[in-house]
């Protein structure tokens, strides 16, 4: 199902604090890595929010997904304090591991591989 013009807005309003806090409170640098938003989602009902980021470098994903739940808290109130004016509702948050980039990366090694065994 595609999503409604409003679902596009909101999620872009989102995406923009979102990045903004994770600046603020220095979680866009962590274990010597990098965290961005590569995507947010909105469910239809517009109170359920998924974000989707993008780590670089990071040695501990699954610490970091953990570290971000432990501080939903305080990242939901800042959003609220930022978006308070576009919503009546503040989205639950939910923090997901974009993979695309892993895909990218496997891609490539099948097809230099593939590209090898055919030049030899």
């Amino acid at each position: 199902m595609e999503e409604s013009k409003r679902q596009k807005q909101v999620a872009g309003v989102i995406q923009e604090a979102i990045n903004d806090i994770f600046l603020r409170l220095g979680l866009n640098m962590v274990d010597g890595g990098m965290l961005s938003i590569s995507n947010v989602k909105i469910t239809p009902d517009l109170l359920e929010a998924r974000i989707y980021l993008s780590l670089f470098q990071v040695k501990n994903p699954d610490a970091l997904l953990k570290k971000l739940e432990d501080r939903k808290g305080e990242i939901k109130k800042e959003l609220g304090l930022r978006v308070k004016q576009q919503l009546r509702r503040m989205p639950e948050l939910k923090f997901f591991k974009d993979d695309t980039l892993d895909h990218v990366f496997k891609m490539e090694e099948i097809f230099k591989k593939l590209n090898e065994e055919k030049n030899s």
